[in-house]
């Protein structure tokens, strides 16, 4: 006899088959939302991981390059090849924009194995004269996957005649003072005067040589510009001002504090830059920015994609990270190369 279709159970009717309801698909796709929402920052910090070690090996990897490049020629690379400035307190002894004006990155490329990029370069012309254009080559080792330094150039009708300059993420510090200054009161590296491991007195492990930069998609904005010795391009300096003048030892006077080039902008001071072409737009990136035809003075702070600080490369070669809040006036003498005052990062 035939049960009647009517008559099945609803399990046993042959057109029913077992689904989820609205209900049920709903609860799995907040379950899965949930998860994803917990398990995306722990995979967002592994990757940030990973790339903050990348930046670390880099600023390892230059820091020996300064080293080498001094062992072979028994002189620390210049600040930048550039001209004398006027020679006084009041203007400083380093011109950025004078002479030939090629970076301490230039002048250590054999040593970071770019030996035929190096050759590229003609140390006979300025740097805005390179008729193969080795200054527009982005490089591997100046960028750290943080930023979005790759792919970036700088590039202004005035400032560099049209030519395109690849950025990086990493820069030399050569004043506490002021850029302009930095023959005056260097740091790990100086401007245009011989500079030799004697020269730091505070001791290698207690100078500071490297730190990250951040650059902006603005091709006005010279930050990162591994090519050109200027501020935040390829220099910083953290404008704490000192006493006495010429070549004296760096006496920090203790009313700069607030006021200085902290590690990502806790600072208030903004980047002095030749230009400053998108200031709202750098001011909401925590990247601002002041002309140096206004300000009169060059400095520029360091600045990375980390959290709450920035990695730094000593000269002895040896990495360390520094806080944002990091003490001021510590931050003064370990940038500084003379003054008498070694200290450790606490």
């Amino acid at each position: 006899m035939v049960t009647p279709f009517s008559s099945m159970p609803w399990k046993s009717r042959p057109d029913c088959r077992a689904a989820f309801s609205l209900v049920e698909l709903l609860a799995v796709i907040a379950i899965i939302g949930a998860l994803i929402a917990v398990l995306l920052p722990a995979v967002e910090a592994a990757r940030e991981s990973a790339r903050k070690v990348r930046c670390v090996n880099n600023l390892k990897h230059l820091s020996l390059a300064v080293a080498k490049f001094e062992s072979t020629h028994k002189a620390y690379p210049a600040g930048g090849l550039t001209a004398k400035g006027l020679g006084n307190i009041r203007f400083g002894t380093f011109d950025p924009r004078g002479g030939k004006m090629f970076s301490w990155v230039v002048q250590v490329l054999p040593q970071i194995e770019e030996e035929t990029l190096y050759r590229q370069f003609d140390l006979r012309r300025n740097v805005l004269d390179q008729p193969r254009e080795p200054q527009a080559t982005p490089l591997a080792t100046m960028v750290c996957p943080s930023d979005d330094a790759q792919g970036r150039f700088f590039v202004d009708p005035i400032l560099t005649t049209g030519k395109q300059f690849a950025k990086g993420n990493y820069a030399a510090y050569v004043s506490p003072y002021h850029i302009d200054h930095c023959d005056w009161w260097p740091s790990g590296l100086a401007g245009n005067r011989v500079y030799r491991p004697k020269n730091i007195r505070d001791g290698l492990s207690k100078t500071l040589l490297l730190s990250e930069v951040r650059t902006m998609a603005a091709e006005g904005d010279q930050r990162g510009a591994w090519a050109l010795p200027w501020a935040g391009a390829s220099l910083l300096a953290f404008d704490f001002h000192s006493y006495g003048s010429g070549l004296a030892t760096f006496r920090p006077v203790m009313a700069s504090i607030g006021h200085t080039q902290l590690p990502n902008t806790l600072g208030p001071n903004a980047d002095v830059l030749y230009g400053c072409p998108d200031a709202a737009t750098a001011r909401l990136e925590d990247m601002p920015c002041a002309e140096y035809k206004v300000a009169t003075y060059l400095s520029a702070a360091p600045r990375s994609r980390h959290f709450s600080g920035v990695n730094v490369a000593f000269c002895d070669g040896h990495v360390a990270f520094i806080a944002d809040e990091v003490d001021e006036l510590t931050m003064a003498y370990l940038i500084s190369s003379d003054d008498g005052q070694p200290v450790d990062l606490p």
